[in-house]
């Protein structure tokens, strides 16, 4: 993906943009919605984060489905925010069209949806095969869709293919907090696309979104590791600052690896007696 950000002058990090589908963000840190306490803290944490993307679980939260039930949309206007609605929940192809095009109708017509079709309870991991079969509904009928995927470069490029806006691969199961477990593989999909990267799932802390960020993925998205901490608060605002810190080392070029040390301090261009 081409970098917009100059790698002379660190301060234009904060206008490094990037595009998906029809639409262009500033902030590379997406964020869930669920597993807050309220939705007091909904707010506050989503505001710390300085998301501009938040995707939320059509089947699992009322952004109007349900008139005498409490809002989502009360405390993450879409004056302010982009929603992203997903299909968390969906394990076909068509419970997750479904809940796409009943989005669209709640949302005034919105289209940019993240799709997600899972393949069983225990592991959450996307059955790829309804994936496909959905993606392409959705994109014939004039969705811009962001799905998450395995870790497969293969899969990944069938996506891109397709017409997906953006590719997501997991780093690790949803809400295991274990990280990127597969940095080789991740970095084959970065390599080969063409449109937006993001890792979605698997994110416990600061280190593992400055990981995926220092490998050259485009964002980050994550949930639990925000609602679930002791502080989601203050892991927002980690988090936040992770994405930047991750970013910013990407575009600078980190140095080599090597097997063997190196000194410091030159050992050329000077005479001892």
């Amino acid at each position: 993906m081409s970098d917009n950000a100059s790698t002379t002058n660190p301060s234009l990090l904060l206008q490094d943009t990037f595009t998906v589908g029809s639409r262009t963000f500033s902030s590379r840190l997406l964020v869930g919605t669920g597993k807050y306490k309220d939705m007091t803290e909904t707010g506050t944490a989503i505001a710390a984060s300085a998301a501009e993307i938040v995707t939320v679980a059509i089947r699992r939260v009322n952004i109007g489905q349900n008139r005498d039930e409490p809002n989502l949309l009360d405390v993450i206007s879409p004056d302010k925010y982009t929603i992203l609605p997903n299909t968390a929940g969906c394990f076909d192809a068509e419970s997750a069209i479904r809940t796409c095009k009943l989005a669209r109708e709640l949302l005034g017509g919105h289209n940019l949806v993240k799709l997600e079709v899972l393949g069983d309870e225990k592991t959450l991991y996307p059955n790829v095969i309804e994936t496909l079969k959905a993606a392409k509904v959705l994109i014939d009928d004039g969705f811009e869709v962001m799905v998450y995927s395995s870790d497969d470069p293969i899969v990944a490029q069938e996506l891109e293919s397709m017409g997906c806006v953006a590719i997501m691969p997991l780093g690790s199961l949803i809400g295991s907090g274990l990280g990127v477990l597969n940095r080789h593989t991740l970095s084959l999909i970065i390599e080969n696309a063409n449109v937006p990267v993001l890792v979605d799932a698997g994110v416990g802390t600061a280190s593992d979104a400055a990981i995926a960020m220092e490998l050259g993925c485009d964002g980050v998205l994550m949930n639990s590791a925000i609602a679930n901490a002791q502080n989601p608060v203050m892991m927002a605002h980690a988090m936040k600052h992770a994405v930047w810190a991750g970013r910013e080392a990407f575009l600078a070029g980190r140095m080599p690896m090597r097997k063997m040390a190196t000194a410091s301090s030159p050992q050329t261009g000077y005479f001892f007696q």
